[in-house]
């Protein structure tokens, strides 16, 4: 993977602090949610899931349980890194359900039961945020392909569309008259990409149950893109036969494209990619930047997925 290697990083290319900590300033020049009340802590009842371990993982320390849970990116309850955990302390994700439809044989609805009773995995992955910054993360999920597998997807079906939760009564961040983005929040996969082995559902972390600031019940886990692509709290799911819509690249094209596979040699158009802050080494603000992987570590698994894309052209 030579065209993927990364280049050595000069002090030109790391991220100005006020730049990649947060894309709160983006958000103001297309109109921000106005400030958000808390609303009391986000942590559901955590209960411990039944695994076994993966065939995937990676050998590097996980991100502090208190950081994967505290520092989030999810809009639907603010703009901040600190709001997921303050403000969903009203929102429910039980009970749930799961809607896949489209072009499949079967279509089905999932309902929590259902989803745990796939069988559950352990799996770490590194997560990478557009942002600049990472994580290690303990996750438990099964493989989106297992469900997909369920409804019998049509040669016709390309790609899978994700839809999230919209309940504005529930998640602070979805009222008022500015808001960040268009709700539902919406993702997607090739269909290839989302039948992959490292594409799991998520409803757990660390062994337990998902909190609700990291996308109760269920969410899209895909180690190998920026995790705006991991849409969180889904409850819908379309297989199409034409790239459907994403909440990202709908607000700014020029920025976020489809793919958003992680590639040091691409920069955001405002900040470099080439290096990242993990999150927790020697506090956060004082970490020291390491060198971004191609496909965030992930390429020898996943590289020929795109063979022949000239994926600078798919940020």
């Amino acid at each position: 993977m030579a065209s993927y290697r990364y280049p050595k990083v000069a002090a030109s290319e790391i991220t100005p602090r006020s730049v990649w900590l947060d894309r709160r300033r983006f958000l103001a020049g297309v109109g921000t949610a106005a400030a958000l009340p808390l609303i009391g802590g986000g942590v559901a009842h955590a209960a411990a899931l039944k695994t076994t371990p993966g065939p995937f993982t990676i050998d590097e320390e996980p991100t502090a349980k208190s950081d994967v849970t505290s520092y989030n990116n999810f809009y639907e309850f603010g703009t901040g890194k600190a709001d997921p955990s303050a403000n969903s302390g009203d929102f429910r994700p039980e009970p749930w359900t799961l809607e896949v439809d489209g072009l499949v044989g079967k279509p089905q609805k999932f309902d929590l039961d259902s989803l745990h009773a796939f069988p559950l995995e352990d799996r770490t992955y590194r997560m990478r945020c557009v942002e600049a910054w990472s994580m290690v993360i303990p996750w438990v999920g099964f493989p989106l392909a297992a469900l997909l597998d369920r409804v019998e997807p049509l040669g016709s079906a390309k790609y899978v569309a994700f839809e999230t939760v919209v309940r504005p009564e529930e998640m602070p961040g979805q009222r008022g008259l500015f808001q960040p983005l268009e709700w539902p929040y919406v993702e997607g996969l090739r269909l290839d990409e989302a039948r992959h082995p490292l594409t799991i559902l998520s409803v757990g972390l660390y062994g337990e149950t998902l909190p609700k600031q990291n996308g109760a019940p269920v969410r899209l886990v895909v180690p190998w893109k920026y995790g705006f692509k991991g849409i969180k709290s889904i409850v819908r799911m379309t297989l199409v036969e034409e790239e459907p819509v994403t909440s990202w690249s709908r607000l700014a094209p020029q920025e976020y494209g489809f793919y958003a596979n992680v590639n040091p040699e691409v920069d955001h158009p405002r900040w470099s990619q080439a290096s990242e802050t993990r999150v927790g080494e020697g506090g956060f603000f004082n970490a020291a930047r390491r060198p971004t992987l191609p496909f965030n570590g992930y390429a020898d698994e996943v590289a020929s997925l795109y063979a022949g894309m000239d994926l600078r052209k798919n940020y």
